[in-house]
């Protein structure tokens, strides 16, 4: 059942008082929160641009951004009881999909990865964590009641209750039970990089021992006589 957008941002609003100790009523949260102000424009202008006023959506997302320096596309899915902490450099895109009561930090982006078409932002379902400057890209899905660290950059699927750090992101804990790194999922083109340079390396010295055996052991000072 669709949730109404004014039912929405009561939801939103008891969120600011649930997670943040520093609101002392809900209408100085009203008032004073940025995150808030950002989420309550987006359901304005998400319905306009389901609607399909996209020019006047696109408008109101910008003069969203000028005023709380939080930046939602009007085409991003988003929840109830969702709370944008400070928010300053939150940047949601366009096929993004949030679920309900997820929690954003300040600085955090769930974009894309490049310029494809159809969905190209991640899917975070409900009761997730981002950190501050936590960088989630690609159109993968963040499992239920994961934690993202901070200045983690994720590239690949988060299992459920996973909690993800680093950069590349890995996968350090799954229901708060510490796992091994060698069970790890999400990319890392270090290490990719790395077993690459080593096969290659491999292959030249087979390549060297092939060519010893076939014309004899030689050394420099044998070429430069």
């Amino acid at each position: 059942m669709r949730t109404s957008a004014f039912t929405a941002i009561r939801y939103d609003l008891n969120a600011v008082m649930r997670h943040d100790p520093a609101a002392k009523s809900k209408l100085e949260a009203a008032l004073c929160y940025s995150g808030f102000h950002a989420l309550v424009m987006y359901r304005f202008f998400h319905f306009l641009y389901v609607h399909r006023y996209f020019l006047l959506a696109r408008f109101l997302s910008a003069l969203t951004r000028f005023f709380t320096g939080i930046e939602i596309h009007p085409g991003a899915v988003i929840g109830k009881g969702v709370f944008i902490d400070h928010g300053a450099g939150v940047v949601i895109g366009e096929t993004a999909v949030v679920g309900d009561n997820v929690v954003i930090y300040q600085g955090v982006t769930l974009g894309g990865t490049g310029k494809d078409k159809g969905k190209r932002h991640p899917t975070v379902e409900n009761d997730v964590v981002v950190c501050s400057g936590a960088k989630v890209l690609g159109p993968f899905t963040v499992g239920r009641g994961a934690k993202i660290g901070s200045g983690s950059i994720v590239l690949g699927e988060v299992p459920p209750h996973a909690t993800v750090v680093g950069v590349p992101g890995r996968i350090v804990r799954i229901a708060g039970k510490r796992i091994d790194e060698l069970d790890q999922t999400l990319p890392d083109p270090v290490n990719d990089e790395i077993t690459a340079l080593t096969e290659r390396v491999d292959g030249l010295e087979r390549l060297l021992a092939n060519i010893i055996k076939e014309n004899g052991d030689f050394s420099l000072a044998d070429t430069e006589q």
